[in-house]
C-alpha cells in the first residue's frame, strides 16, 4: 500500500462513520492500538484448521473483523527470542537473541522497542501481562504496567511425568480467579477510561503456556475418548539430519507421554487451555466493542510462535518445523481491514511492528528490520516476494514460501518439504537434485552474517548455578 493510501485510510478511522458519542473522552487524530500477545499459541485456532477439535469461537470471530494470515510464523520458536525481535525489530541474527537465557533487556538497551515507538510518538501505553520475556524495569517500557499473580502450584506434578512445569489437569478453580482472566478486567477497564492521549494497550496472556490448568469446564468441552491425536508416523525421523533429530529429541518428552499413556490427556488439557484463552480474547473484544475506542483501535493478535503435541515425536517448541513456527497472526481495524479475508501470503512476525507504525499513519524507524503487511491488508491477494524467515540458535534456520519449507543448519545438512502434497512434513526432499534451484532462491533469505550470542541474562545464571 502506498504511503498516501494509508494516510487517508488513518483519517477514515480517526474521523469517518463514527457514531454521535463514539469519542465523548477520545482526542482525535491518531489511533488507538490494542495488542494481544499469546503465550505458545500454535495453529489449532479453527479457522485456521491445525487441529479438527479446536475450539475457539471468538478468536474466529475476531478474524472475521479483518485479516488472518494463515501461513504467518514467529521469527524464533521460543518465548525470549521471539518476543525480543517482535518488539524490537531486530532479528536474532541482527541482536544476537537467539534462545531463552541471552539477556535482551542490556543487549536491546539503546534500541527503540515498540512500546517505546509509541511513547515517543505521544501515545499513553500501558501494558499487562507477558509482553517482554522475563522481567525488566516496566517503567522504561510503559507508562504502567500490570502485573500478573499466578496461582499457587500444586505440590507435585497432577500427571504423574515428574516432569515439573510440564504438567496439565482441569483444576479446581472458578474462571474469575485464573490470572489471565483478571488481567482482562484490568484491560477492560483500561479501554473505558478517558485519556488525552492515543492509547497504546498491550495484554500479554499466558496460557495455553504450560502447565496446563483450566476449570473443569473447559476440559469437558473435549471429552478424551473423543479426541483426534496428530498423526505420527514411526519411521518420520529417519529422513531427518542430526542436528534436527536432536532438536526432536524423541526419547525425552514423546516417551515421556507416551509411556505414561498421558497424550490424549495432555491434548485435551492445550485444547481445553486454548478454549480458556479464546474466551478471554472475546472478553476482551467484547470490552473494546463497548468501551468509547470501540472505533478509532487497531487490533492486532499474534501467538509468539507455534507448540509440538507430539508431531515429529517431538513436544514444547524448539524446532524449525512447521508446528513450531506457525501461529495466528490477525490485524482488525474500521475501514482499513477487510473483514473476514484469510491471506495465505508468508510473512514472519518481524512485519507486526512497521505494520502497526504503518496503519497509524507514523513514520517506521530506520533500524526495523520487518515489511510493512498493508499491501496484503489492502488486497491480500496481491503480489508479494518475501520469504518468512525463523532463526533457532546461530546458523539455524527454517524459511517458508507459498509451498514448501527448507531448513537449513550450521553444518550444512537441510531439510525440503513440499507442503502441497506433504503438509505434515514426513517427507525430507531436500537430496532431490531437481530442487536445487529451489533450494538457492529459497536460501538467500538466510542471514550471511549473524552476530554471536548475546550474553546471558543474570536470572539464567543464578539458575545454573543453583542446580550444580
Amino acid at each position: 500500500m502506498k504511503r498516501n493510501t494509508i494516510a487517508i485510510c488513518v483519517v477514515a478511522l480517526a474521523t469517518g462513520l463514527v457514531s454521535a458519542n463514539a469519542f465523548a473522552t477520545e482526542p482525535a487524530g491518531k489511533p488507538n492500538v490494542l495488542f494481544i500477545a499469546i503465550d505458545d499459541l500454535n495453529d489449532w485456532v479453527g479457522h485456521l484448521g491445525g487441529h479438527p477439535d479446536a475450539k475457539t469461537p471468538h478468536i474466529d470471530r475476531l478474524a472475521q473483523r479483518g485479516v488472518s494470515f494463515t501461513n504467518a510464523h514467529c521469527a524464533a520458536p521460543a518465548c525470549n527470542p521471539s518476543r525480543a525481535a517482535l518488539l524490537s525489530g531486530l532479528r536474532p541474527s541482527t541482536s544476537g537473541i537467539y534462545q531463552n537465557p541471552h539477556d535482551w533487556v542490556n543487549t536491546l538497551a539503546d534500541v527503540t522497542t515498540l512500546p517505546q515507538f509509541y511513547r515517543q510518538q505521544g501515545y499513553l501505553v500501558l501494558g499487562g501481562g507477558k509482553i517482554f520475556h522475563g522481567s525488566a524495569r516496566a517503567d522504561k517500557y510503559f507508562d504502567d504496567y500490570y502485573r500478573r499473580k499466578e496461582l499457587p502450584p500444586p505440590k507435585t506434578p497432577y500427571n504423574g511425568l515428574g516432569l515439573a512445569h510440564f504438567d496439565w489437569k482441569a483444576i479446581d478453580v472458578t474462571e474469575e480467579e485464573m490470572p489471565d482472566y483478571k488481567l482482562v478486567s484490568w484491560a477492560a477497564d483500561v479501554l473505558n477510561k478517558p485519556s488525552d492521549k492515543p492509547l497504546f494497550l498491550a495484554v500479554g496472556i499466558v496460557k495455553p503456556h504450560l502447565p496446563w490448568y483450566a476449570p473443569q469446564k473447559y476440559f469437558d468441552m473435549y471429552p478424551k475418548d473423543q479426541i483426534t491425536l496428530p498423526d505420527v508416523p514411526d519411521d518420520d525421523l529417519d529422513d531427518v539430519p542430526p542436528i534436527g533429530l536432536r532438536m526432536a529429541n524423541p526419547t525425552r518428552d514423546h516417551k515421556a507421554v507416551t509411556d505414561a499413556d498421558q497424550w490424549r490427556d495432555a491434548v485435551q488439557a492445550y485444547l481445553a487451555t486454548n478454549s480458556f484463552v479464546d474466551d478471554q480474547v472475546g472478553r476482551l473484544i467484547d470490552a473494546l466493542d463497548r468501551s468509547p475506542r470501540a472505533n478509532n483501535t487497531v487490533i492486532v493478535l499474534w501467538g509468539d510462535h507455534g507448540w509440538h503435541l507430539g508431531e515429529k515425536q517431538h513436544w514444547r517448541k524448539f524446532t524449525l518445523w512447521e508446528e513450531a513456527t506457525r501461529a495466528p497472526l490477525i490485524f482488525a481495524a474500521p475501514r482499513m481491514t477487510k473483514p473476514g479475508v484469510l491471506c495465505s501470503r508468508p510473512v514472519d512476525f518481524m512485519s507486526i511492528y512497521p505494520t502497526l507504525a504503518d496503519l497509524c499513519g507514523l513514520p517506521i524507524p530506520d533500524h526495523v528490520e520487518g515489511a510493512s503487511l498493508c499491501p496484503l491488508l489492502e488486497a491480500p491477494d496481491t503480489a508479494w516476494d518475501r520469504m518468512a524467515l525463523t532463526t533457532h540458535g546461530r546458523g539455524e534456520h527454517g524459511v517458508r514460501c507459498d509451498r514448501w519449507r527448507y531448513i537449513r543448519y550450521h553444518d550444512g545438512t537441510e531439510e525440503l518439504y513440499d507442503h502441497a502434497s506433504d503438509p505434515m512434513e514426513w517427507t525430507n526432499v531436500a537430496a532431490k537434485p531437481e530442487h536445487a534451484e529451489l533450494k538457492e532462491q529459497m536460501g538467500k533469505w538466510i542471514p550471511k552474517n549473524e552476530v554471536p550470542n548475546a550474553p546471558v541474562a543474570g536470572g539464567y545464571k543464578k539458575r545454573s548455578r543453583s542446580k550444580r
